[in-house]
């Protein structure tokens, strides 16, 4: 009679006065939630919450309001079934930090992680290996916020019960059904999120670390744009690349603790302010992307889209009205790294933004060439990039002498991940906007197994008294592998 809670608590988007508390349990129930700024919950605050339905999976997303900016919000919550009224599941504890106001005075720092890429290349969960141990590294890292950068799931990528490692052990995973076939209906896709939530460690984390996430390609299926139809993989009966991704998106929103846009509720870019020390600018390059080509249009047009012309604008717009210091942009795929799509009829089409070609901006450079001019123009300053993608971390600093297009200030890009997947890298550079490698950390050889420790995610710090921004670049056991100080 009692509900249950299979997959723990989430919390995401902070604001400063609010914040998502994300849940799911087995059966129609209300959710009901008490919430202080004490661990002892004095002067307790009572809200009642959403009914978990069927319909979306027995999910609740609570947009807890009136908290106060600045402050650790410790919460219980609990489930009251609607069939037997008083039959309450056990309560889940947890506890964020909501971000300061941005007018307010900086007077603690602020630490942003993120990283992205779970559960690829067929590495589940093997709980005699402790499970997806990158959930406990990124709880003890302690981030007010973590960016997960895409690739929440795999869903293109089904799970074997075992698999071989060169040392001559076994990998054991975790096999459910959902992740025994690549995902084509909705509940397919929803037990792909449900998946990594039965690992312990995604629970902890998930009690105690807000969570801010995007999309990027395995969401839905490899290096997909709306227009795909899947004419040559024979595991799909759906072929039609826009129906996955609509139901992807409706399991996206469920499964994640992502706050609706008011107007565009199927809205994945939006911002954050994290106090006068940070702002956060999440952005998608998936819904909006023209069809993966050569990439070498000489003019920008809708063929050459990637983030599109009303999500460009909003993010000009965005960080020209940002008062924050540093202005973070998480981007799902790196700008410089070459990321190859799988040659079609003999032509070489490219995935990501750069084209392989070092010269003038083609395809989608363009959009960055503008964005990055645009932001010259405006004086806008303390522009920072994180991203994952390619399963490897890297940081490149970008710089105009070094590049074909010069009308930009220098800036940097750090690369987190994976996460919980398979190990690759490095991937070449495009010289267009003109990058260096300053760090890299890749695998020796394909897909090496979470079990290698290559697993990696990273961090900003940004300290209230000067203002400095330390980026970091950790592996899974919390080695800081480089780091380096950007004074604003």
């Amino acid at each position: 009679l009692r509900p249950q809670w299979p997959s723990g608590v989430q919390t995401g988007d902070p604001w400063a006065t609010r914040a998502i508390l994300w849940g799911r349990t087995d059966r129609a129930a209300q959710l009901q939630v008490e919430w202080s700024t004490t661990e002892a919950f004095r002067d307790v605050r009572r809200v009642r919450g959403p009914v978990a339905q069927m319909a979306n999976a027995f999910t609740t997303h609570l947009d807890l309001r009136e908290l106060p900016p600045g402050q650790t919000i410790f919460f219980r919550a609990r489930y009251e079934s609607l069939a037997s009224p008083g039959a309450f599941s056990e309560p889940v504890v947890g506890h964020f930090r909501t971000p300061l106001q941005a007018t307010a005075r900086a007077t603690r720092p602020v630490r942003i992680a993120w990283s992205g890429d779970m559960v690829g290349q067929g590495w589940g969960i093997d709980e005699a290996r402790g499970g997806i141990r990158m959930y406990e590294a990124l709880r003890r890292a302690e981030p007010d916020v973590f960016v997960h950068s895409g690739d929440n799931i795999y869903a293109d990528g089904p799970l074997q019960a075992e698999v071989p490692l060169g040392d001559g052990t076994v990998w054991r995973n975790l096999v459910t059904e959902a992740k025994s076939k690549v995902c084509e209906t909705l509940d397919d896709f929803r037990g792909a999120f449900a998946y990594n939530l039965l690992d312990a460690n995604a629970q902890r984390f998930g009690a105690t670390v807000p969570v801010i996430a995007q999309w990027d390609d395995h969401e839905v299926v490899n290096n997909w744009f709306p227009e795909l139809v899947l004419t040559d993989d024979a595991r799909y009966t759906e072929k039609r690349v826009e129906v996955l991704a609509t139901r992807a998106r409706q399991a996206l929103f469920e499964f994640l603790p992502i706050r609706r846009h008011a107007i565009d509720r199927e809205r994945v870019y939006r911002a954050f302010s994290l106090g006068p020390l940070a702002d956060l600018f999440v952005v998608d390059l998936r819904s909006y992307r023209g069809a993966n080509s050569p990439n070498l249009q000489a003019e920008p047009s809708p063929a050459t889209a990637m983030l599109g012309e009303s999500q460009l604008a909003w993010l000009e717009r965005s960080l020209t009205a940002s008062r924050a210091t540093w202005k973070v942009v998480a981007c799902d795929m790196p700008i410089g790294l070459v990321v190859n799509d799988p040659v079609r009829d003999g032509v070489r089409n490219y995935e990501a933004i750069a084209n392989g070609n070092d010269g003038v901006p083609r395809g989608r450079e363009h959009e960055i060439a503008r964005l990055l001019q645009r932001l010259q123009q405006a004086g806008v300053r303390n522009v920072v990039w994180v991203t994952a993608d390619v399963h490897y971390c890297a940081a490149h600093h970008y710089a105009p002498e070094r590049a074909a297009f010069t009308r930009f200030d220098p800036f940097w890009e750090f690369v987190a991940g994976p996460m919980h997947a398979g190990t690759f890298g490095p991937n070449a550079l495009d010289g267009t906007f003109g990058p260096a490698v300053r760090f890299a950390s890749a695998a020796p050889s394909p897909n090496r197994p979470p079990s290698d420790n290559l697993q990696f995610y990273g961090t900003l710090d940004i300290d209230p008294g000067t203002r400095t921004l330390t980026a970091a670049l950790w592996d899974v056991t919390g080695k800081k592998l480089w780091s380096t100080e950007l004074a604003p």
